[in-house]
């Protein structure tokens, strides 16, 4: 019978001992450093998505966000002014909802001393100088009056007074909104077959795209021109960065009064040109029609001015990192294009464009996801109307203007869902190095 041949186990030499325990305090300790790191994450960014997810399932009112609560008043009926007479006391009782029940009411009143319980109401017990009563479930919209008495001795006549009795102090149980396990689908719903919905999220793609499109295209100029040398070119270049540094309320105040159609100084050069027959306005006119090589076109005028105003203010950003990328591109391709005859174009479309093409699929990702979520540009301008209603305007209507949080949520998800596609299909088909 053959005998089984032990097999040696691999012993830790003392050093490997050491520092195999070494690497595991390692660990423990970089995983509390960043252990804030992680929770501030979570609160930030994470809990509030998780949240808002949350919140579009249900059906929530702004009014919903203050919880209801058993209000009491108490009001003087009869003050003693000797032994033996009765102190009356009515409490006002109210739900402060119109719809929502109030469960497992209780009152509680503290009373001066030198009473004796006389008239109490059933589930009210007086027991050293504290009312305490139990009274229950009260449906949306209730109101009653308690009315009790007691019976003063002269305890009470020579040391208490009116100020003495406050108002009670009143505990509830009320059903959360918030926190109920109930979901429902109604938010979405209305929020996709809103009569808006479509209109807001062509007018979102359009400002989207044109918006990103034109603000790497000024900054693709921009970074072709400043790319020589010339006299006072560094100037320049941080004069271009102020659309992009200064406080988004300044330039949008800036350019609210610049189109003014009766003090902005547009509508007056293109009047003292004889360009304008009349002052347009063009954060408040929904269109204008204008002749272009005899076709009669349409112009979405207000759309047309914040897709400009977006297009000038992120220009700056495209602007440095398209000039960071011309700086790294070898001058030895241009000098090769010129001797096999190359010109200016032919270079800019066979050398610059493919060097550029990373940065400027990178810019439009980021760009495309600022614009999409941009909110306080269209808001300061024109607050969403003349058709420059998006999506991120759209949420705040919901949410505050209609005072419907759900909707308001759902939109919000809506939103997060659109981009998050639009990631999916932009990395699955972008070429690898692109």
């Amino acid at each position: 019978m053959s005998q089984a041949i032990p097999t040696s186990q691999p012993k830790l030499t003392p050093t490997r001992k050491r520092w195999s325990g070494l690497a595991a305090r390692e660990a423990r300790l970089a995983a509390w450093m960043l252990a804030p790191a992680f929770i501030i994450v979570f609160t930030i960014v994470i809990f509030p998505v998780v949240a808002n997810f949350w919140i579009s399932f249900k059906e929530v009112q702004l009014s919903d966000l203050r919880p209801p609560q058993a209000l009491a008043r108490a009001r003087v009926m009869n003050f003693p002014e000797s032994a033996g007479e009765a102190l009356s006391l009515r409490y006002q009782l109210r739900n402060s909802s119109r719809d929502v029940q109030l469960n497992d009411v209780v009152l509680t009143a503290s009373l001066p001393a030198g009473l004796t319980a006389d008239a109490l109401a059933e589930g009210c017990t007086f027991t050293a100088d504290t009312l305490t009563c139990t009274l229950g479930s009260w449906d949306g919209g209730y109101r009653e009056n308690l009315e009790l008495s007691w019976l003063a001795s002269q305890t009470f006549i020579d040391d208490a007074s009116e100020d003495a009795l406050s108002d009670p102090f009143v505990t509830a149980n009320a059903p959360n909104v918030l926190t109920s396990w109930e979901f429902t689908l109604a938010n979405f719903r209305a929020v996709v077959s809103a009569r808006e919905f479509w209109t807001t999220l062509r007018t979102t793609l359009a400002y989207t795209l044109f918006g990103a499109c034109g603000s790497i295209l000024l900054g693709l100029c921009a970074a072709q021109l400043l790319n020589a040398e010339f006299p006072l070119r560094g100037l320049l270049r941080g004069l271009l960065l102020f659309p992009y540094v200064a406080p988004v309320i300044a330039v949008a105040f800036t350019w609210t009064f610049l189109l003014d159609p009766f003090s902005g100084s547009l509508n007056a050069l293109g009047l003292e040109l004889g360009v304008l027959g009349e002052p347009i306005s063009f954060l408040s006119q929904r269109s204008l029609s204008v002749s272009l090589l005899g076709l009669e076109l349409t112009l979405p005028l207000a759309l047309t001015s914040v897709i400009l105003f977006d297009a000038w203010r992120y220009f700056p950003f495209a602007f440095l990192f398209i000039l960071a990328r011309f700086q790294a591109i070898p001058a030895a391709l241009y000098e090769s294009a010129k001797v096999d005859g190359a010109g200016p174009f032919a270079q800019f479309w066979f050398i610059t464009l493919p060097q550029l093409s990373l940065v400027i699929s990178t810019l439009f990702l980021l760009r495309f996801i600022w614009t999409f979520n941009k909110f306080d540009d269209i808001f300061l301008l024109t607050g969403g109307t003349a058709g420059t209603r998006t999506l991120p305007v759209l949420v705040y209507d919901n949410a505050f203007g209609r005072e419907d949080i759900g909707m308001g949520a759902a939109t919000a998800v809506i939103l997060f869902v659109m981009l998050a596609a639009f990631l999916v299909v932009y990395f699955r088909y972008t070429p690898e190095g692109e």
